[in-house]
């Protein structure tokens, strides 16, 4: 979920910076994300590699949805970013048909 938001809040909001494929060399992350290439720019790649690192490291099995967690862990520039990341993603893919994000944002 969280390589959709970022990818899509990269390709809508810098449009104008260059992007780079995101290098992916984690085997569960590659699991996790499945095998499509992320054009990302740089300060993209520094949210989704912050992003990654929190959840390669969390606790929960299975991981709570960030605003339902007990531990906050994202540091407090990446917490503030990742919130804008994922306020622009989610209205977006629900403008343009993704409704099942709705059903799992209520529950």
């Amino acid at each position: 979920m969280l390589s959709d938001f970022i990818a899509v809040f990269c390709r809508e909001k810098h449009q104008a910076e260059s992007r780079e494929a995101f290098p992916i060399k984690d085997e569960r992350l590659r699991q996790a994300i499945g095998d499509k290439e992320m054009m990302l720019c740089p300060d993209c790649t520094r949210l989704f590699s912050h992003g990654t690192a929190k959840l390669l490291l969390c606790p929960y099995d299975p991981k709570p949805m960030c605003k339902k967690c007990e531990t906050h862990c994202y540091a407090p520039g990446y917490r503030e970013k990742i919130r804008e990341v994922m306020k622009f993603s989610g209205m977006y893919l629900m403008k343009h048909g993704r409704m099942d994000l709705m059903l799992h944002y209520f529950f």
